[in-house]
């Protein structure tokens, strides 16, 4: 009787996968599918340090380098905001009217109407969560895209904030002398010869919590698997609603800090200023590596795609260059970004 050899291949075996360049291309590319934000902070250092070559301590010195973070904070907030519609496979065109009028009815209310200037910035939030709740509603409740709701409310609260302003600015001096709580966001703190206003301090704030709150909550997890496929989410017990309405909701509210923000950073309340925010947002998102998709992507990326911005902004023009190149390096950065989002999806299917 003659003994079979073991078949290598049998019931117990384990498969193994040859290494080479296909087996790192696979790493690599799980390792930018599962945390996206390294592309775009490479891509941040690398402008950096090109611009550190090129401009040397013009560029490096600690103002400088602030002046950018006070430059992208609007930007920043704002940005955390469309990150969270955007997670949810929607977006969300009237990020930038929300806010000016948000910080409208914050000087309005607290100028104007007399009201002590805790409840104007009280009011002004509220106006803010309002406007994402209907955004919201419209969204998960009446089924309508989220592209076209908040395209008509872009146009609606734009309208409201020239109707009730009569496009009327509110001077500092006068903020100053009647409520000076508005331009709190505006003080510096120096710390080691660089000057950091709130307004910094809370974008950076804003992006921790929100990290923790999509990263280790059960809320997060939500946002993340609603905009993965809302349909197998709402089968594993999510409700796809209430989600949807606490993220637009939750988008409004930056966005009225965003609009106290914005106060602090002018000095005055204008209804004409930010109106380019939703696609300065929309322009950080992107670059930062939150897939247009849904489902992918953290609020650190988006901070990344707005200082990328910044970066490019204030290199080129410490350099003389025109502000056009400023467009096209952005504008190819974009088109990159979506490529790359691209590849990522096909390789993960």
């Amino acid at each position: 009787m003659t003994k079979t050899s073991p078949d290598p291949a049998g019931p117990d075996a384990i498969a193994s996968f040859a290494g080479g360049p296909s087996g790192l291309r696979a790493r690599a590319m799980y390792l930018v599918y599962s945390m996206p934000a390294l592309v775009p902070l490479f891509v941040l250092l690398l402008a950096i340090a090109v611009f550190a070559v090129l401009l040397g301590e013009r560029f490096l010195s600690p103002f400088a380098l602030t002046l950018i973070l006070q430059q992208v904070a609007i930007v920043g907030i704002i940005a955390m905001a469309q990150s969270l519609v955007i997670l949810t496979a929607g977006i969300d065109l009237s990020v930038g009217a929300v806010m000016i009028l948000s910080s409208v009815v914050m000087g309005k209310f607290s100028v104007h109407l007399g009201l002590p200037q805790e409840i104007a910035v009280l009011c002004g939030l509220l106006c803010g969560v309002i406007c994402g709740l209907i955004s919201g509603v419209l969204v998960a409740v009446v089924k309508l895209p989220p592209f076209i709701v908040t395209l008509g409310m872009w146009q609606i609260v734009l309208a409201t904030n020239f109707l009730y302003s009569g496009s009327e600015v509110i001077r500092s001096q006068t903020i100053a002398a009647e409520a000076p709580l508005l331009q709190v966001f505006g003080r510096t703190v120096s710390v080691g010869g660089a000057n950091f206003t709130y307004g910094v301090i809370f974008m950076l704030g804003l992006v921790v919590v929100l990290t923790y709150a999509l990263g280790q909550t059960a809320w997060g997890r939500h946002v993340y698997a609603v905009g993965d496929d809302p349909q197998a989410a709402e089968l594993s017990g999510v409700n796809v609603t209430r989600t949807l309405i606490s993220v637009y909701a939750l988008a409004g509210l930056i966005c009225a800090f965003a609009g106290w923000v914005l106060i602090g950073r002018i000095g005055s309340v204008s209804p004409q200023a930010g109106q380019f925010a939703n696609i300065e947002s929309i322009t950080a998102v992107v670059i930062g590596g939150i897939s247009l998709f849904g489902g992918r992507g953290s609020v650190a990326g988006a901070l990344f795609g707005a200082l990328i911005v910044g970066v490019f902004t204030l290199g080129l023009r410490l350099m003389g260059l025109d502000v056009q190149w400023t467009y096209l390096l952005i504008g190819l950065l974009i088109i990159l970004a979506v490529t790359v989002d691209q590849r990522i999806r096909r390789a993960s299917l």
